[in-house]
């Protein structure tokens, strides 16, 4: 090792990244931003199982480009939504909006108003909570 690397110093930043590197074999597909939209801020996506879904949607003041197959609903939030947050089983986090172990992406069953694709995460993330009857991360009580 040189040096100049030797020295290096990782952050919590830097591990996230390399975890987030880290993929599983197999197929892998992205849910697409539709035309005439905009993902200044990347994207990530959230799944539930399709029962779930209709139960999530009301409870949203707003509600960005949602995909559905016969499995699971898949919101798309903006990347590093995960930042800081738990997301509640059964819900699943992918990074950069890929949806593992499809053999085509779902269909598009909601497309918003306006240019940008994302559900407001915390939003959403409390949606889960309530509907999956998880306490959200920061109103649990913390052991010593």
């Amino acid at each position: 090792m040189s040096p100049a690397r030797a020295g290096a110093v990782l952050n919590l930043d830097t591990l996230v990244r390399v975890r987030r590197g880290l993929r599983t074999s197999g197929p892998a597909l992205r849910l697409p931003v539709p035309d005439g939209m905009t993902a200044p801020l990347g994207c990530d996506a959230v799944a539930v199982p399709a029962h779930v879904g209709p139960q999530i949607m009301p409870r949203l003041p707003r509600v960005g480009c949602v995909y559905a197959d016969g499995t699971h609903w898949w919101w798309l939030v903006p990347s590093d939504s995960d930042h800081a947050l738990e997301w509640p089983a059964p819900a699943r986090y992918v990074t950069g909006a890929v949806v593992p172990d499809l053999l085509e992406v779902p269909d598009l069953i909601h497309r918003p108003d306006g240019t940008l694709p994302y559900t407001p995460p915390i939003p959403l993330y409390l949606a889960l909570c309530r509907a999956t009857g998880t306490a959200p991360a920061w109103s649990r009580p913390v052991s010593a």
